[in-house]
């Protein structure tokens, strides 16, 4: 397949290098440039505008287009900087990241009104994930479109989950998932300063409950960095943290679903940024319920 690739962050490095590793002719922008340096000396071609991944014509147009950037902002920005535009049948916009449910939708259509197609196929998985091709994939277009892409799915991922034709619902699937993965962190985090109160040490005790209770991949390796206190690199930034959680409670309140542990664990997530922990892992809300126990005082 012909692809384009936007956005060659921590994830996005690991995905296109698959791709190109699968055998597909893979054509990269990123807003900056030497991100995609190492890619171009695997074989992918660069171009200058983040359009031009779609290809000048016929015989060079994408089969497909994957987009892996931060939030609503930053992939608006890139489709009204000419993307849009230049997105033609039978080009597919395949969307990785993990963006808002009412966004999802007015970007779903504004592709369509293009005449191309659009999926959806937001990721759970780290960085370490990406780079391994041992990312689960929730997918959700209309069926020929996420047909056409297949192939291309299956090589970034292990599993790919069918989420349905209405586009947004991968999100809301997506958004789900991180706020139970944030409330999983909190909950250790409390926990784990609650037993540090009583003598017992964090590592000591979620040995005992990532072993038990909790023998789930979420619990055992965010259970690590806590009691490890491994918080950079960051494999997912508690800014974005704070992004999907808002995300939850925006599209609950537009379905008028009460979420009242999600506001609490905003809260939290807003505690570490305001004490300068934005790019630190959001498994560093360890460090905020220590901090709220006065025990890191």
């Amino acid at each position: 397949m012909k692809i384009g690739f936007i956005g060659l962050g921590a994830m996005g490095q690991g995905i296109a290098n698959n791709l190109l590793k699968a055998g597909h002719e893979l054509t990269v922008w990123n807003r900056s440039a030497p991100a995609a340096d190492e890619l171009v000396r695997g074989g992918a071609r660069r171009v200058a505008l983040a359009a031009e991944v779609c290809g000048s014509d016929a015989s060079t147009r994408a089969d497909a287009v994957f987009v892996m950037l931060a939030d609503d902002r930053a992939l608006q920005s890139v489709m009204d900087a000419g993307l849009l535009a230049a997105l033609q049948a039978p080009t597919v916009l395949v969307n990785l990241a993990t963006i808002s449910v009412a966004y999802a939708r007015t970007l779903a259509a504004a592709v369509i009104a293009q005449g191309a197609a659009y999926v959806a196929a937001p990721v759970f998985g780290r960085p370490d994930m990406a780079a391994a091709a041992q990312l689960n994939l929730v997918v959700s277009g209309a069926d020929d479109a996420v047909t056409r892409v297949r192939l291309a799915l299956d090589a970034i991922g292990k599993k790919v989950w069918p989420a349905g034709t209405a586009p947004e619902r991968a999100n809301v699937i997506k958004i789900a998932g991180n706020f139970m993965l944030a409330s999983a962190i909190e909950s250790m985090a409390e926990a784990s300063a609650f037993t540090r109160a009583h003598g017992i040490g964090a590592a000591d005790f979620l040995a005992i409950m990532t072993q038990t209770l909790f023998a789930a991949p979420a619990y055992v390796g965010y259970g690590k960095l806590i009691a490890e206190q491994r918080y950079q690199p960051a494999g997912f930034k508690m800014a974005l943290g704070l992004k999907d959680v808002e995300l939850a409670l925006q599209a609950a309140g537009q379905a008028r679903v009460p979420m009242p542990f999600a506001a609490a664990v905003r809260d939290a997530l807003l505690d570490a940024l305001a004490h300068g922990g934005a790019d630190k892992d959001w498994s560093a809300l360890a460090e905020v319920a220590s901090r709220r126990a006065g025990l890191d005082e």
